[in-house]
């Protein structure tokens, strides 16, 4: 076997074991399923990205984040492993890497690129990261504004903190609500570690709400101080 083959092999083994080991967890795909090779028409589990028998790369079928980034679905991601994992990843189905292969081999590299991107993005974010997690226990997550209106809390403490940067007048005024937003951040991530570990949906659903505020509140805030700074 060329050098080449053999990298190809040893990234299509590391791909399907990243992609492979939690393919179980996935929403609404089955456990087990064989799919058939495009290429030799042999048989490929659900998950794998390429065929064990003749190493073509499979079309994507893995649509869990956690799965495809090959870490359990927890709320505590270690940041540097997804890190480690995706740039591992990311070189076996970077499309430089297709050049030569046909046209369906290049179309998957790059479905298996952008798919790895919107994992890397949904799992780095405590809040997508906490959507997601809601989704695939079955409970919906605490979003949108028929769900604002019914939480009093998380609506008074918006409208307060807005209220509060509406009348800064100074840099530190500004610098004291961004401390007071970053704080209840790490509250709530805090509080979702602890939610999501006893299957307390409810809790981790309101608790995502307020963080996605608390989220748009900080950016409101630096983007407030960056002005006050200007013009001061």
């Amino acid at each position: 076997m060329s050098a080449t083959q053999t990298e190809g092999a040893d990234g299509a083994d590391s791909a399907n074991q990243a992609g492979g080991a939690n393919g179980g967890n996935a929403p609404q795909e089955s456990s087990g399923q064989i799919l058939q090779c495009w290429s030799c028409q042999g048989p490929v589990s659900l998950g794998l990205s390429f065929c064990p028998t003749c190493q073509a790369i499979q079309p994507p079928t893995q649509t869990d984040p956690f799965a495809q980034m090959g870490l359990e679905p927890t709320f505590d991601v270690d940041l540097a492993q997804l890190e480690q994992n995706y740039f591992c990843l990311q070189r076996t189905f970077h499309p430089d890497s297709f050049a030569a292969k046909s046209a369906k081999e290049q179309e998957y590299s790059l479905q298996h690129t952008i798919n790895l991107n919107d994992a890397l993005k949904t799992l780095k974010s405590p809040v997508l990261r906490a959507e997601y997690l809601l989704q695939f226990h079955g409970a919906a997550a605490a979003s949108g504004p028929e769900k604002t209106v019914n939480d009093e809390a998380v609506l008074l403490e918006a409208m307060e903190t807005r209220e509060a940067l509406a009348e800064a007048e100074t840099p530190g005024d500004v610098e004291a609500i961004l401390t007071r937003a970053r704080d209840g951040i790490l509250d709530c991530t805090s509080g979702l570690s602890a939610a999501f570990a006893e299957g307390d949906m409810a809790a981790a659903a309101a608790l995502t709400l307020r963080l996605t505020y608390l989220f748009k509140l900080d950016d409101e805030a630096g983007q407030s101080a960056r002005i006050l700074s200007r013009g001061a």
